[in-house]
């Protein structure tokens, strides 16, 4: 049977901004695994003009226990003013799910 995982993608100015906030994540067992996905190019509208940047894209599995507080440490420890953080559950393969929810397992802030 499949399990519950939470995955959270959020981007980030360059690879240093990104390197600290997994290493900061991973430390806090707030994520099982981190994946940067490389530079993507993004094109968006800011303040009433129309952008582009490269970014790094991180991508966070964690487990749905600490979904909610991994989402509030990105937003706390973002660069960005307004950040990009989009999040979903996903059903995770057994063996996967299960490293996941133990890799993330340490009592809950309070």
């Amino acid at each position: 049977m499949n399990i519950p995982v939470v995955l959270i993608l959020t981007t980030l100015p360059d690879t240093l901004a990104a390197g600290e906030l997994t290493q900061k994540a991973l430390e806090a067992r707030l994520a099982a695994c981190v994946t940067e996905n490389g530079v993507v190019r993004s094109r968006f509208h800011w303040q009433g003009k129309l952008e582009a940047a490269e970014e790094i894209q991180l991508l966070f599995k964690t487990s749905v226990a600490r979904g909610a507080e991994l989402q509030r440490f990105i937003e706390s420890n973002h660069p960005y003013e307004t950040p990009e953080i989009l999040a979903w559950q996903a059903d995770a393969s057994p063996g996967y799910g299960e490293w996941v929810v133990a890799e993330t397992s340490r009592p809950l802030h309070a």
